[in-house]
């Protein structure tokens, strides 16, 4: 019997393709395989599906937002353009004459045989009416397909924040209550209305009115 052993392996040569090469510990100081010194947060934000749970103001129907600047994500990724501020004022000025036109010739004819010397009195009663038929007006049309007339024309909407959906019931009518109803008290209505209507014009970063901030909406374009 032969006690003789096999002869060791040949060491590989050293310029081996497939020889594992020590790792060389990455810049910054950290450990070979380790995360840096400050491992970021994980792919996707701190909640599943983007950087806010449920992915997002507009995780929806417009996608979760992406990326963002050095203080989080981006309000406005993920969300349809913003409606251009003068065509929500063509169309504001739009549905004012669709409804206020009609309600006023129906009322100069009904109204004719009065008194003409209570002028005061039947001005303040038609703007009262049109108030409150604006109202129903927009209601309607906010809650059931996120368009008036005038913002048809004008090719925007309004859409709620958090995922772009139609403002249906509650957050509808309180928009429409917001913007049309104020205007009925004496005096001070309109300055609200003034300090409501403007407000969109430094509001960042949604350009929103006063109602629509009452009622969480957006007022975005329907251009793709």
């Amino acid at each position: 019997m032969s006690t003789d052993q096999p002869p060791p392996p040949p060491e590989p040569p050293e310029d081996d393709p497939f020889l594992k090469k020590p790792q060389e510990p990455p810049p910054g100081g950290a450990p070979p395989g380790g995360p840096g010194p400050y491992p970021g947060p994980p792919p996707g934000g701190p909640y599943p599906g983007g950087p806010y749970p449920g992915g997002g103001p507009y995780g929806g129907p417009y996608g979760a937002p992406q990326g963002g600047g050095p203080y989080g994500p981006d309000p406005l990724a993920g969300m349809p353009p913003l409606a251009n501020r003068f065509k929500r004022l063509v169309a504001r000025i739009i549905d004012g004459l669709i409804v206020s036109i009609p309600i006023s010739v129906v009322f100069s004819l009904s109204t004719r045989n009065y008194d003409p010397w209570n002028d005061q009195a039947r001005s303040t009663s038609l703007s009262i009416i049109v108030a409150v038929v604006y109202f129903v007006y927009e209601g309607l049309m906010l809650t059931t397909r996120g368009q008036t007339v005038g913002k048809m024309l004008m090719r925007i909407r309004v859409a709620m924040l958090d995922n772009g959906a139609i403002p249906e019931g509650r957050p509808g009518w309180t928009r429409a209550a917001v913007y049309s109803l104020p205007e009925i008290v004496p005096c001070c209505g309109f300055v609200f209305w003034l300090v409501n209507v403007l407000w969109c014009t430094w509001d960042k970063p949604y350009h929103q009115c006063v109602h629509d901030k009452a009622a969480r909406t957006v007022v975005v374009s329907t251009v793709e």
